[in-house]
């Protein structure tokens, strides 16, 4: 089988910004099963700023990031449902096809266990990834693989939103953003949090009902419980962790649901488990979703008319500086990458 090269980014084993470099990888003709896509944008996790910066750096040089999105320039023999010039986005579970989760830790996913997106060509096995929204161009479709997934499965896989349920989000993180923009075009109401005023409009601008300073206010979850008069809400984005869990449970309705997605204030933590059992708080971990989901998720997209709240775009070459971007904290939304 013949092979071509594609230039990549390469981190250097262990990470760190100072280990980010170029380099080439092989692309070698689609096989049975396989497409080839010419990758042209990408976008930045906390994910992926763990295995870049080092802070949970590769054991062995990598090509990083999980997103990728482009157009498919071949198809190898036995392929369904892909053609030559599609737009398509990769998934992050290229194993977990359907059903109840598959896989344990980040051994297959891209950008980590295996080589990611942040290069200019890929041939991979057709199932790694989806078709595009329609209408979409590539940096926006590229927010979709981790961030969109991640909020679109703790909503509607994991917590069965319905209209008129009570939503809260953390932030204004691509996660926050998407379930923000998600739950109200399920007919649900939003309280949104941020420590940024100027952050909390904006957040009005995109539907939020309610906002919460948790500066301001460090008891938000009482304040939250407050605006849905003393009931509760009926699932909570936490994206925190160890610091913002325990506001979450004082925020959450008696048997209401919490996503335990991010870990934005650390990896440990106390737990309090009386108000967990008292009030029989149901406590999901997410980890992205399936290859179905995303599909449900890109039909759902395109019923409603939805767009991604895209930051900023940075060049392939200019990586380090759009992670340094990214640890600054002023976005608001998803920076994306064009390759």
């Amino acid at each position: 089988m013949s092979q071509s090269a594609s230039r990549a980014v390469i981190v250097q084993p262990g990470g760190g910004f100072d280990t980010v470099g170029f380099g080439e990888r092989p692309v070698p003709e689609p096989g049975p099963g396989e497409i080839t896509v010419r990758l042209r944008a990408s976008s930045l996790n906390y994910h992926d700023y763990a295995v870049v910066s080092g802070l949970w750096g590769p054991s062995e040089l990598r090509v990083p990031m999980s997103d990728g999105a482009g157009e498919v320039e071949a198809v190898g023999p036995g392929v369904d449902g892909f053609a030559v010039g599609d737009r398509v986005v990769s998934t992050f579970f290229p194993t977990w096809l359907d059903g109840t989760p598959q896989v344990e830790g980040f051994s297959t996913v891209p950008g980590d266990g295996v080589d990611g997106y942040a290069r200019e060509r890929v041939t991979t096995p057709a199932t790694s990834f989806t078709h595009a929204p329609r209408g979409w161009d590539h940096a926006e479709a590229a927010t979709l693989t981790t961030a969109a997934l991640t909020a679109w499965r703790a909503l509607h896989a994991d917590a069965g939103l319905k209209s008129g349920n009570v939503v809260l989000v953390q932030g204004t993180g691509g996660v926050s953003l998407f379930a923000l923009q998600f739950a109200k075009a399920a007919g649900a109401t939003v309280i949104a949090t941020s420590s940024s005023d100027a952050k909390l409009e904006r957040l009005r601008g995109l539907g939020a009902d309610h906002l919460i300073n948790y500066r301001a206010e460090p008891a938000w979850g009482a304040t939250a419980k407050r605006l849905t008069d003393g009931r509760g809400v009926d699932h909570v984005l936490d994206v925190g962790g160890p610091g913002t869990l325990e506001q979450s449970m004082e925020a959450v309705r008696v048997a209401g649901h919490i996503s335990v997605i991010g870990i934005l204030t650390g990896v440990a933590g106390p737990l309090p488990l009386v108000p967990a059992l008292i009030r029989q708080i149901r406590l999901q971990g997410v980890l992205v979703g399936s290859r179905s989901h995303q599909i449900a998720m890109i039909r759902g997209i395109e019923a409603c008319g939805l767009r991604p709240v895209v930051d900023s775009v940075y060049p392939l070459a200019e990586l380090v500086a759009a992670f340094r971007h990214q640890e600054s904290n002023r976005h608001f939304g998803k920076i994306c990458i064009q390759i």
